[in-house]
């Protein structure tokens, strides 16, 4: 007699009716599961590293040539992954790189960390996520599990992702899996790594938001499942409008008490003093990265598809944009007190990085200024030591010495990024003016101008 909800053939071969949830569940709770992380930058090598250095077979994709060429051989291109570090990794045959997608086939699960920028008309840029979905596709197997960790709109990873994976013929749910699970890799950290900072993941459906809890469970100390992936991409852009909303609140206050003529960091650590309902968020020369002044922008967009307006988006992301301007008036202000004009003007900028202590000017508000500057015929420089050279348009610049006699021969001295290995009284002492626009020389007060 039959067991009852059994075939005779479920008996006779029950491994071949194990749902492929299973059978992949098991790999992962086994330790059995090797894991393609495609894009290989600031967030897909130190993830990469993170899965190599819990035991895992990592597989790296890039189209980066010269990216997949020195992770091979053993040289970090990011301040946060040692070369030592890397190289042992490799070594152990724990990380490879490779710059086509067949590896695809060897591996259990897929995790996307490619860009998503802004187009021209600041329309969101999903051509590196479809990129490699579509070649994801063209090697999907059975038991995939796919995550995106690129931040997107609300809807990307279910009526974008999905649509294009399922015309392999395989079927979402059953066949394959697919989450998301937003990046919060923040470079430069000491304190919050991959390890300790907590993860969220949200799948397409409540299987595929199970599986990603396991796979991220292994690496990360604390992962919090939500009810879709829709939840999980808004969460993210939530995180980050709420930063760019209150640092151009931040903004837009030291641009008052400028004209108050009010120490606008005595203000904002005053107002810290406050034990509750207030957090403290400081203003600066522009916003950089890329997703700060990004995300909010992806959700405004996804917002008019809909025929709705995100008013203070749009107005935090127009004081943003708008600080690089604002601090060259501000020079062309100092400089005018003692009777020079920004033409011909020797302008020293410290710190073109777009934070403190990374080599990655994504957005950078120094390129901004530099640019604004040398359009009005100012003679600009920098120094940087974590970035040797940049380029603007058609000029390649390269980082000067920082030497008394650079900071003496400089009219001006703006200060962008502040750099914690920066001598700052060497600096102020040798420099003839100082616009700071951090805060970096509060102990300090002659010849110094503050945002």
């Amino acid at each position: 007699m039959l067991l009852k909800g059994l075939t005779t053939m479920q008996l006779i071969y029950p491994l071949k009716f194990k749902t492929m949830e299973n059978e992949l569940l098991k790999k992962i709770k086994n330790n059995n599961f090797k894991i393609s992380v495609i894009g290989l930058g600031y967030v897909g090598l130190p993830l990469a590293v993170e899965f190599a250095k819990n035991g895992f077979e990592v597989y790296g994709i890039d189209i980066d040539k010269n990216k997949v060429k020195n992770i091979n051989e053993g040289i970090s291109y990011i301040n946060d992954i040692s070369n030592n570090e890397l190289l042992d990794l490799v070594k152990k045959n724990k990380i490879k790189a490779f710059e086509n997608y067949n590896i695809l086939s060897e591996v259990d699960i897929i995790i996307i960390t490619v860009p998503t920028p802004l187009s021209k008309t600041k329309d969101p840029d999903l051509s590196y996520v479809l990129n490699a979905v579509n070649n994801i596709k063209n090697h999907l197997k059975k038991g995939h599990l796919i995550i995106l960790e690129s931040t997107t709109y609300p809807g990307t990873t279910d009526e974008v992702i999905k649509p294009i994976l399922e015309e392999s013929g395989l079927k979402c749910g059953s066949d394959f899996f697919l989450a998301f699970s937003p990046e919060r890799i923040n470079p430069g950290d000491k304190i919050y790594k991959i390890k300790n900072t907590p993860k969220i993941v949200g799948g397409v459906d409540e299987i595929s938001g199970k599986l990603a809890y396991e796979v991220y469970s292994k690496i990360i100390d604390s992962v919090i499942i939500v009810s879709s992936s829709k939840v999980a991409e808004m969460a993210k852009l939530l995180e980050n409008t709420f930063r760019a909303v209150n640092i151009a609140l931040a903004n837009e206050i030291a641009i008052m008490c400028n004209i108050l003529k009010i120490d606008v960091w005595e203000v904002v650590e005053s107002a810290g003093t406050k034990p509750f309902g207030f957090m403290k968020f400081y203003p600066g020369p522009g916003i950089g990265g890329h997703c700060i002044p990004i995300d909010p922008i992806y959700l405004s967009w996804k917002m008019k598809t809909l025929n709705y307006n995100a008013r203070l988006i749009e107005v935090a992301s127009e004081i943003n944009t708008n600080m690089p301007r604002y601090v060259v008036q501000r020079i062309a202000d100092i400089l005018n007190e003692y009777e020079m004009s920004i033409k011909g003007s020797k302008i020293l900028i410290l710190g073109v990085a777009y934070k403190r202590d990374v080599n990655d000017i994504r957005e950078s508000p120094a390129i901004d200024i530099i640019s604004l500057l040398s359009d009005k015929g100012a003679i600009v420089y920098y120094f940087d030591p974590y970035i040797p050279k940049i380029q603007i348009g058609d000029l390649e610049i390269e980082s000067v010495e920082l030497t008394k006699e650079v900071l003496k021969e400089s009219d001006l001295v703006v200060l962008i990024t502040d750099h914690s290995i920066f001598d700052y009284e060497f600096i102020y002492k040798n420099a003839n003016l100082i616009f700071d626009t951090k805060n970096a020389f509060k102990n300090y007060s002659e010849k110094i101008y503050k945002l």
